[in-house]
């Protein structure tokens, strides 16, 4: 079977995407998709988007962590698929999509996508750490320094240790002159990545929600590039959740499997 791909990035966050709108990717083949998305074996990839037909909405996103398991929302993954949408004409400046967790709203203008996430009604907050879902769960913890702090070996401890099998993603945040550097360990790619889009959205509210800050609008340094979080805060939580940032195409390919 031969499979036309294409390539995608989110500030470092990468993605194999497929337009799947005649279904004919075999989306139950959990060893293909870990295997696509191999950085030695396969295209290399953080997960793999379906872009599918949906009755009421523009497009249906599907999403596969890079293990090959269909998975929970991902911000930057979602943004990457609006801009595939673009290209392919299914959508021009504007986007209405089905995602595991709902609808999702974006917009699109010269290579930068804003995205609308789910809002968030509640935030538990621990000694050492919040935890939130954005549409995947995670866990926010502050730290003096997240450029030289083990990310890897703290974060696979916490998605293992605290969260069990389940997990959650783990993001280690320190505040910089303009917002926040935010680095995260991303269960099902089980290691760090240069960005994750649902984990900058966390940490945003829960700074917010912390009195790290009393911005709505706020930086967000990831590894692999800047990202802006905007919300409102609201008497049931947060609202108006928007992630913006540029969403880029690598390359096209096929590949035979």
């Amino acid at each position: 079977m031969q499979i036309t791909f294409y390539k995608y990035q989110g500030t470092g966050n990468d993605f194999v995407m497929i337009d799947n709108r005649l279904l004919t990717f075999p989306k139950q083949n959990i060893e293909l998709i870990n295997k696509l998305c191999d950085r030695r074996f396969g295209i290399g990839a953080d997960g793999l988007i379906l872009l599918e037909n949906d009755e009421n909405l523009d497009f249906k996103m599907v999403y596969y962590n890079a293990d090959g398991n269909e998975s929970t929302m991902c911000g930057n993954g979602g943004r990457c698929l609006v801009a595939f949408a673009n290209f392919l004409g299914v959508v021009k400046d504007k986007a209405a999509f089905n995602a595991v967790d709902g609808l999702h709203n974006a917009t699109i203008k010269d290579g930068i996508v804003s995205l609308q996430m789910i809002d968030v009604a509640e935030i538990k907050q621990k000694d050492s750490y919040s935890f939130l879902d954005t549409g995947s769960p995670h866990h926010v913890q502050l730290v003096s320094n997240v450029t030289e702090f083990n990310v890897f070996a703290e974060g696979k401890k916490l998605r293992y240790g605290l969260y069990g099998a389940a997990g959650s993603n783990i993001n280690f945040v320190t505040k910089n002159d303009k917002g926040f550097t935010v680095r995260t360990y991303e269960r099902g790619v089980e290691d760090e990545t240069l960005s994750c889009g649902t984990g900058v959205t966390a940490v945003a509210l829960a700074m917010h929600k912390t009195g790290s800050t009393t911005d709505t609008v706020i930086p967000i340094k990831a590894m692999g590039g800047d990202l802006e979080i905007s919300f409102e805060p609201s008497n049931e939580g947060y609202k108006n959740i928007f992630l913006t940032g540029p969403a880029t195409q690598v390359f096209k390919g096929e590949i035979e499997c």
